[in-house]
């Protein structure tokens, strides 16, 4: 389906297509209301059958519209109209990282650990908000042409993920990136997309991606089964930090990857001040079998001649007394080490339990059930504006049926601190840039609007909502409005005079002009410029109004005036009934339209025409008197007509 030229809810003019996936078209549009260009994405037709489907996309791509960051494209608009699902995104102007990757083969490392930090900035951003990608892959990351890295494509994967993998055959997404358990269809979350980001950053510093193949089930088992290459051995310039970075992402078992976004990104950030340090950490599973231990005993040097003792004597002397008191040695020392043996099995081996769901419990409590489990904890604390202070973000391992972990593990609880409070401020008179650092030094969002001011100067703030010194929440946004000048760009005019209106129109709305038309009647050179209220030569704003006179020849048009004499005078019968003979004067009237006089007109007559002739658009009015020679005035009549409007007006009684 071609878009192109269409318009969308009445408000997207779709512009050209721009991009086209397995999922999506992506169109270029103009957004009539906020004039602005944007993205569209409109989701391909084998999708729009699947009703599950549909509900998840709406469901994910709504939550996606709520993350706010700059690392992520924003979303401004989801909808639907009849079988036409779509999106409406902030337009980039740059290259998909798969692009450049293309061109360049392998990126510097420093260059890429930077693109990797933003986007597992916007990672952490989403996964807070308990939105999971899915589907992450040089190919949904655009970098700007400032180098600012954007990750798009946040909801749809999810939609996709959980309604089907495949559709008419061809695999959703990049069978390359995925993680082992999304490869083998299992349980994904928020240290997939971190695996994700792993191959992401192997690719940008080798050129190759770590597992390739034929086919993509090939693809999916070398994730599953085999490990990578270290990218190190591949690109020797990589540091070994930076080499155990990616290892650590790309970890097979979650459990040993980096427990969250915010613990990757400090790695990260660690990487590029120290490149040859030694602090990333991964962990081994110990699942080696149980070990066999002989247990050997020391003989003794020489036999004791001691002399025996009564009840010795008494065994020796009571043969099947003997034989039981051994049995029941036998089984005591059966006993002492089945239970020495189920003692060490329970300390070496402890058992699994359920991972508990504390997410949302209070911090006491949570204690309290992970102490009756016997499972140990670590806490940090965080602010956050949408939980108590007490009450557990999150937790790791995350909780899912049937996921079990040993007695005795470590759970890594975050629990909320509350809304941090913050101070706004006083950027009125600062500069942009000095507005920025200052309201972000106060941990506040900045969102910045520009508007013309002839008095402030260009760059520096204006006014700003809220005012200094009001107490807010950390995070909140401040709206600050910046001055551009007066704004208005200087346009030369170009003389339109003697050029037709059509040509005229053409070429000032051409110059970014608004072009008003008068006409004036004239004689000759009919729908041609004689004045414009700008001169040419001169200058003007752009947008600013030009008006433009244009001859108007009036055509000469006929107007024909039917008269009912008959219906309004009652006609007239010879008293004699004869139809022979000079008429008398009462047979007849006389009919006086405007200024023209009709003498010696039948009163039989039933629809008697005068014909008048004026200007094409002239307002007129037609006045018709009739006057019998014996009773003198009978009727009088007006009406108002335009000529040029109607062929003909109607007089009767």
């Amino acid at each position: 389906m071609n878009l192109e030229g269409k318009m969308i809810a009445n408000r997207y003019e779709v512009i050209t297509q721009i991009g086209c996936g397995g999922m999506a078209t992506v169109y270029k549009a103009r957004d009539s209301v906020l004039n602005r260009n944007v993205a569209i994405k409109v989701l391909r037709e084998e999708f729009t059958t699947d009703e599950e489907f549909i509900k998840r996309f709406n469901v994910e791509a709504q939550a996606a519209a709520s993350l706010t960051h700059p690392n992520i494209v924003s979303i401004y608009d989801v909808g639907n109209e009849g079988d036409l699902y779509y999106i409406v995104m902030e337009l980039i102007q740059g290259k998909t990282l798969k692009e450049i990757i293309t061109e360049n083969v392998v990126l510097p490392w420093k260059w890429s650990v930077n693109i990797a930090i933003q986007i597992a900035s916007a990672l952490e951003m989403a996964h807070r908000n308990n939105i999971v990608h899915r589907d992450i892959k040089p190919h949904n990351i655009i970098i700007t042409e400032d180098g600012i890295a954007k990750v798009t494509d946040f909801g749809i994967a999810k939609a996709v993920s959980n309604s089907t993998i495949t559709a008419f055959g061809a695999t959703i997404g990049s069978v390359h990136y995925f993680s082992p358990e999304h490869a083998r269809g299992g349980y994904t979350d928020a240290k997939s997309d971190l695996y994700s980001l792993g191959v992401v950053m192997y690719e940008m510093m080798t050129g190759r991606v770590p597992f390739d193949a034929d086919t993509p089930v090939s693809i999916a088992l070398k994730h599953m089964q085999e490990d990578p290459i270290p990218p190190m051995e591949v690109n020797n310039t990589i540091p070994q930090v930076v080499n155990d970075i990616i290892l650590k992402a790309m970890q097979k078992d979650p459990n040993l990857r980096y427990a969250s976004a915010t613990d990757m990104l400090r790695d990260l950030r660690d990487a590029l001040k120290n490149p040859n340090g030694d602090f990333v950490q991964i962990d081994k599973i110990d699942d080696s079998p149980t070990q066999r231990i002989d247990l050997n005993e020391t003989a003794q040097a020489g036999k004791s001649k001691k002399k025996k003792g009564k009840f010795r004597q008494y065994l020796d002397q009571h043969k099947g007394v003997k034989v039981l008191v051994i049995l029941l040695a036998c089984v005591l020392v059966f006993a002492i080490a089945m239970a020495v043996t189920i003692l060490t099995v329970n300390i070496t081996h402890p058992k699994d339990v359920q991972v508990p769901d504390l997410v949302n419990s209070n911090i006491d409590a949570a204690k309290q059930q992970l102490d009756d489990l016997k499972l140990k904890y670590e806490i940090s604390e965080e602010y956050n504006p949408d939980k108590p202070a007490g009450v557990i973000i999150s937790q790791d391992p995350k909780y899912q049926d049937n996921y079990k972990i040993k007695e005795s593990s470590t759970m890594k609880l975050v629990v909320s601190k509350g809304t941090e409070k913050t101070t706004v401020p006083k950027v009125v008179g600062k500069t942009k840039d000095e507005a920025t650092d200052m309201i972000e030094e106060a941990k506040l969002k900045i969102e910045v609007t520009e508007e013309k001011n002839e008095k402030v100067e260009e760059g520096v703030v204006i006014r700003q909502d809220p005012k200094a010194n009001t107490e807010m929440d950390a995070g909140s946004t401040v709206k600050v409005y910046v001055s551009i000048g007066r704004g208005i760009k200087q346009v030369n005019v170009t003389d339109v005079v003697g050029q037709s209106e059509s040509t005229a129109k053409e070429t000032l709305e051409g110059l970014g002009f608004t072009v008003k038309v008068k006409y004036v009647d004239a004689t000759s050179d009919d729908g041609k410029i004689v004045k414009q209220s700008v001169e040419g030569g001169k200058q003007a704003d752009e947008g600013s109004t030009i008006t433009l006179t244009v001859n108007k020849v009036a055509q000469t048009v006929s107007l024909d005036v039917y008269i009912k004499v008959k219906d309004i005078t009652g006609g007239y019968t010879k008293s004699d009934n004869t139809t022979t003979g000079t008429t008398s004067g009462a047979e007849k009237v006389k009919i006086k339209v405007n200024d023209e006089i009709r003498d010696g007109v039948s009163k039989n007559e039933s629809n008697y025409k005068v014909e008048l002739s004026g200007k094409e658009g002239e307002k007129r009015t037609i006045k018709v008197i009739i006057t019998d020679p014996e009773k003198g005035d009978i009727y009088s009549s007006t009406k108002d007509v335009t000529f040029g409007s109607t062929n003909s007006v109607t007089f009767s009684k």
